[in-house]
């Protein structure tokens, strides 16, 4: 079930993410230097690609908010792309030299990136994304929503425990998920919501989106 309270639409804020970065990060920290290179998860990405593709997703939606007309049609023209067939299309890299410690390095410091832009960017402020045009609260959720799913993809493979706050899930969960079952609790509701988790009596979506623009 959501916790108590939070049906009344208690914000995503920039502590929020800010948290779970630095829990992500701490957790992924203890993992095994040899793990890295195995897939995550269900996803079709290396542990090492799955951690670049979240310091690019923070890094791109910081820069979202970044100008000072934020664009309506479209993402900042980075140039993003692939380093092989069927890796994930980045803007982001790693230096692989600086090994995991250097690779979470570069995932707090876009976390920080994003958390920084979403505590100064006045909350009327709209940018486009595909799934919404969104307010700096948006960018925060989706921040968070990324954070939390991708270092489960990334956990089960490193072999390390991830649990997050059931608060932050079930704030996410309101923020961009507003069908999301309410008699769930928030953290395997979020997790069936991005379709890596069964929840009793609901199958397992096949496609799923989150509703960026934003909400009361």
């Amino acid at each position: 079930m959501r916790l108590p309270g939070d049906n009344g639409r208690a914000p995503v804020t920039a502590d929020d993410l800010e948290q779970a970065v630095r829990l992500a990060v701490d957790t992924l920290v203890a993992a095994p230097a040899a793990n890295w290179d195995a897939k995550a998860g269900s996803l079709d990405w290396t542990c090492w690609e799955t951690a670049e593709h979240l310091a690019d997703d923070l890094f791109g939606y910081a820069v979202q908010l970044g100008l000072r007309t934020p664009p309506e049609d479209g993402y900042v023209p980075f140039r993003w792309e692939a380093r092989r067939p069927g890796g994930p299309r980045n803007g982001v890299y790693a230096d692989p030299g600086a090994g995991p410690a250097g690779l979470l390095r570069v995932l707090e410091s876009c976390g920080s990136l994003l958390v920084a832009m979403v505590r100064t960017t006045p909350p009327h402020v709209r940018s486009w994304h595909t799934w919404g045009h969104a307010d700096p609260e948006g960018f925060a959720a989706m921040g968070l929503v990324e954070t939390l799913v991708h270092t489960h993809d990334l956990a089960g493979t490193l072999g390390v425990d991830w649990r997050p706050p059931s608060e932050l899930c079930a704030r996410a969960l309101n923020r961009l998920f507003p069908d999301a079952p309410a008699d769930a609790p928030p953290w395997p509701a979020l997790l069936w919501a991005t379709g890596r988790a069964d929840l009793p009596g609901r199958p397992r979506p096949t496609e799923w989106r989150w509703h960026g623009d934003p909400r009361p």
